[in-house]
């Protein structure tokens, strides 16, 4: 036998998981359902398909169909003209027969817009499958749900679940510049080809479409929030129409980012004030543009008066009165617009945690009702942990809308695996107290704590022209994750976890369980190895890579990490209680009086509020600076045990993810150690205590990990070069 059709013999006898992947196809993988029993199961449950009403989206869902069953039994599904025995029956509500619908009595009322139900039911002495919605966009989510539940490989034969989104909008902000760098972006170049839009329709584009409808993503953010007013032009408009009409069929709006000054820069006015009659009619004017072109375009994100972005306190106006100008222009077509909060100054020195419930509470109640405030998890900036934002419930007339970071930019880029969604969902579940016990991040933005008419979340997107779309094999969890919680944010992180790792990589439980696992542990290892106890922006400047406490020579103070740790001889940590910047004021009683007090205040978050003494005697009785020190060894040592897990993991594992997962963890081991090595050597000149013995000797001095610079960093936006 020649060598080539030996090769294609061993290829055709390997395990299906075991092949070869470049993880192009993400979690939506159909391969041949292998298990005798369940394969004819499933084939029986499915005897012919069946659908009523019409539409793209309806043939999206119809075509999402055929691939997986096409993969899972290497046959067309068969169709059907009438309701036979274990027929599958899509429709939505209007267009079922009314012959169908007493058997959903009472299921409707369950669900949302954008609900679905699948339930096996009886119509007269028939058995079939009914998937039905309100809408056609309903109607995907559930059939894709259902494809969900054999990739799984659950039982479908008395199926029923009913299922609604509990937030409205749920999108990704893409950071993605027209050049097609990615700001933050470490998979490669944005998968926008807007040099050959509107013509050329790449598949990517559609297959991306296909991966956030699968887990109800429902709107994309095509552009930087550092923003350009190039894409307000005709020539640009007519290329974001030609995205908008792939992804209408799969449920998804596009949104842009609206720089404020484009009224100048795109236009020909003197001014953006937004109080100007001439600025007013200006965004109106370009709002028609768009919707005549896009008319489900669903509207703008803004980035105002944040790190030198323009914004209306340019001109001596409000974030409300910039954010309602543009909600004007976009209500004719009930469009929306997420004002983000992230805004610091460098004329307010006194603390940057501060300064955007400060400039945005006072006009609670005052924005439109087309509005959504945006506000990161956190104060500061997308920390591998930090406290949740205090903004949240502080506004309780106003729709808050969280923003996750789903890219990797303070915690390693695509370099390491960390599973963010067990940060989500750690942010989500902190309780605010706004209302008293039980007044949760999560439900100040699902609505539900102040009966919000409009909510929202997003996520800034960790998609690029990599073949596996995220760079890291393990950065698409991530992606995966987010569309979970935005679906529902009270889900676990672990199930969420459990069921990527069954469609992307392998059912058995053995693998499942361990890696699943070591997903959960990820999150706290980085924040060991990188910012233990309450530390935080300390990473090198401007591109975010590695460790760089010292830096202290910047412009502006808060540019500086040594800002944020303050170390001195005296201890280390930011004094954000009654006698320090009191930020502390901003959250509600009784995290007020708890994290004033050093004693109380949870260890995970100790130098986020305090300046604390090097000697200071923790819980368990040994010194701040024993613990720091002990906290950046168990982060080395847990990415020793994620490297050791990942190794005994070969048998259930293609070649090509297996080999790429274990380069790239041998890289975060390096870079753990790179890390605990530097911050420690940078601390201890202040602590003037000696490294316990269970840390190594470093392998540098401190010197030499100063020294190192990284001028091509992936992932720097041209604005910082």
């Amino acid at each position: 036998m020649s060598k080539c059709l030996y090769f294609i013999f061993l290829l055709a006898i390997l395990p299906l998981n075991l092949r070869s992947q470049d993880g192009y196809d993400l979690w939506l993988q159909y391969y041949p359902i292998e298990e005798a029993t369940l394969r004819e199961n499933y084939s029986t449950q499915i005897q012919g398909l069946i659908t009523y009403g019409s539409g793209a989206t309806l043939d999206a869902a119809v075509s999402e169909l055929e691939k997986a069953y096409a993969g899972f039994f290497d046959a067309s599904i068969p169709t059907a003209i009438s309701i036979k025995e274990n027929s599958l029956v899509l429709g939505t509500r209007d267009n079922l027969p009314a012959y169908v619908l007493p058997s959903l009595e009472g299921e409707f009322t369950k669900i949302n817009s954008e609900g679905y139900i699948i339930k096996k039911i009886r119509i007269g002495n028939t058995p079939a499958t009914v998937i039905t919605a309100e809408t056609e966009a309903g109607l995907l989510y559930g059939t894709f749900r259902f494809i969900k539940e054999m990739q799984l490989r659950n039982a479908i034969d008395k199926i029923s679940i009913t299922d609604s989104p509990k937030i409205q909008i749920r999108v990704l902000n893409h950071w993605d510049n027209l050049d097609r760098t990615v700001e933050r972006g470490y998979a490669g170049f944005s998968i926008w080809d807007w040099h050959h839009l509107p013509e050329l329709i790449k598949p990517e584009y559609i297959d991306y479409a296909r991966a956030n409808a699968s887990i109800g993503i429902n709107g994309t953010v095509l552009t930087n929030v550092n923003a350009s007013s190039v894409v307000l032009t005709s020539a640009y408009i007519e290329k974001v129409k030609a995205l908008a009409d792939v992804f209408r069929s799969y449920g998804i709006k596009v949104y842009l980012t609206a720089r404020f000054s484009s009224p100048m820069e795109s236009g020909d006015l003197e001014t953006a004030d937004p109080f100007d009659p001439e600025v007013k009619q200006w965004w109106k004017d370009k709002a028609d543009e768009i919707y005549a072109e896009i008319p489900d375009f669903g509207g703008f994100l803004v980035k105002a008066n944040s790190e030198g972005q323009p914004g209306p306190n340019n001109y001596g106006r409000s974030h409300v009165d910039g954010a309602n100008m543009l909600a004007e222009a976009v209500a004719p077509h009930n469009g929306i617009v997420m004002w983000r909060a992230f805004v610091y100054s460098e004329h307010d020195p006194d603390d940057r945690a501060k300064q955007a419930y400060s400039e945005f509470v006072p006009f609670d109640g005052q924005f439109h009702d087309n509005v959504l405030v945006q506000v990161k998890n956190g104060p500061i900036d997308f920390q591998p942990r930090e406290p949740f934002h205090p903004m949240f419930g502080a506004m309780p007339d106003t729709p808050l809308m969280m923003e996750f970071q789903i890219t990797q930019e303070y915690l390693g880029f695509s370099s390491h695996l960390v599973y963010l969604p067990k940060m989500f969902e750690e942010v989500l579940d902190e309780d605010t107290y706004v209302q008293g016990e039980g007044s949760t991040v999560a439900k100040v933005i699902d609505g539900t704590l102040s009966n919000k008419k409009l909510t929202g979340i997003a996520g800034v997107a960790n998609i690029g022209t990599a073949k596996n779309w995220t760079g890291h094999p393990f950065g698409q969890a991530n992606w995966y994750g987010f569309g979970r919680l935005a679906w529902d944010p009270y889900i676990d992180s672990e199930e969420i976890a459990e069921d990527w790792l069954k469609m992307t990589f392998s059912k058995d439980k053995d693998f499942v369980d361990e890696v699943s696992e070591m997903m959960l542990d990820s999150r706290e290892a980085v924040v060991n190895y990188m910012t233990p106890l309450g530390l935080h922006h300390i990473m090198d400047t401007g591109h975010h890579y590695g460790p760089g406490p010292w830096v202290g020579n910047l412009d502006r103070p808060e540019w500086n990490p040594v800002y944020y740790h303050r170390a001195d001889s005296l201890g280390v940590g930011f004094d954000r209680t009654t006698t320090g910047s009191n930020a502390l004021a901003q959250y509600a009683e009784p995290l007020r009086e708890k994290y004033n007090s050093i004693e109380t205040t949870p260890e995970q978050y100790l130098l986020w509020f305090h300046h604390v003494p090097w000697d200071y005697e923790m819980k368990n009785g040994k010194t701040l600076w024993h613990n720091m020190a002990a906290k950046y060894q168990q982060g080395v040592e847990e990415v020793e045990d994620m490297v050791k897990t990942w190794n005994e993991m070969e048998e259930y594992v293609d070649e090509e993810r297996f080999a790429t997962t274990q380069m790239l963890l041998q890289i975060q081991l390096k870079e753990a150690k790179w890390w605990r090595d530097a911050v420690l050597l940078y601390f201890k000149q202040f602590s003037e205590m000696e490294l316990p013995e269970f840390v190594p000797t470093p392998e540098h001095d401190l010197e030499y990990y100063q020294s190192l610079e990284f001028p091509y960093a992936p992932g720097i936006s041209p604005s910082w070069h």
